[in-house]
């Protein structure tokens, strides 16, 4: 029997994003550029960095007013206020706040430090800080369907990435915070393991498997290898949204 095989192949050579670029464009081109195409199959992973600097996703400090309850946060958690008023722009609920972090519910549904407001691998001053996508769900549909057109292939799915912490282990992780072309959950229950007996719980996260294995290959400093190609990747082709990943808050033993 051959070994499975599962390749994730870097594309350097993608110019730094400004707002309005044609992203799709930028990353097929520079797909060709390293003689890659996409197979049918493959999954894009893309950088969330790269997404939200082509979505004009830029705030500088300077243009930021802090309301009241961004002061009295700032305070406790030993930040910029004008950077929490941002925080609580782009958070539906504050959850745990010491020096340094303020945990958050995203806008978009998932918990993660900050609001995901980030200053590392922005150009400009310190005061320029960059936020999430707006719809990263969206934005994976748009690419897949350039991209199926460009390249000629009809299974094809994109996964836009983040680096977030974990409640349970230290350190930081890829995961998915928008998908297309993929169910971004495997539900294995009701079969079968080595030894016959029923699973009963396991349900993979497979996109967020996909996009930590894509993680190793981008980096987290001055790699500059925003899109990562996973080629020979299992998973069950469909629509699915970040929503699927989410635990429903009567779940969630951590609130």
């Amino acid at each position: 029997m051959r070994s499975p095989v599962m390749q994730c192949i870097g594309i350097p050579g993608i110019p730094l994003i400004q707002p309005g670029d044609d992203l799709a464009s930028l990353i097929a081109q520079a797909i060709q550029d390293v003689g890659e195409t996409l197979q049918e199959g493959d999954v894009v992973v893309v950088a969330q960095k790269v997404v939200s600097k082509a979505e004009g996703r830029w705030v500088h400090l300077g243009s930021v007013v802090p309301g009241p309850d961004a002061v009295v946060l700032a305070r406790a958690a030993d930040k910029d206020p004008r950077l929490v008023e941002l925080i609580l722009r782009e958070a539906n609920e504050v959850l745990r706040v010491r020096p340094g972090v303020i945990v958050v519910e995203h806008r978009l549904g998932f918990v993660c430090a900050n609001a995901g407001i980030d200053h590392s691998n922005v150009a400009g001053d310190e005061e320029q800080v960059l936020l999430l996508p707006v719809d990263p769900d969206a934005t994976a549909r748009r690419l897949r369907a350039m991209w199926q057109q460009w390249f000629g292939v009809h299974r094809l799915a994109v996964i836009i990435n983040d680096s977030h912490g974990r409640a349970w282990r230290m350190g930081t992780v890829g995961v998915a915070i928008g998908v297309a072309g993929l169910r971004p959950l495997s539900d294995r229950r009701g079969t079968s393991d080595l030894f016959g007996r029923p699973l009963q719980v396991t349900v993979i996260g497979t996109a967020d498997e996909l996009a930590a294995a894509a993680s190793a290959v981008m980096g987290q400093a001055a790699e500059a290898i925003p899109v990562v190609i996973v080629r020979g990747a299992t998973y069950d082709a469909g629509e699915g949204s970040l929503a699927d990943l989410l635990r429903p808050r009567e779940l969630d033993l951590f609130r």
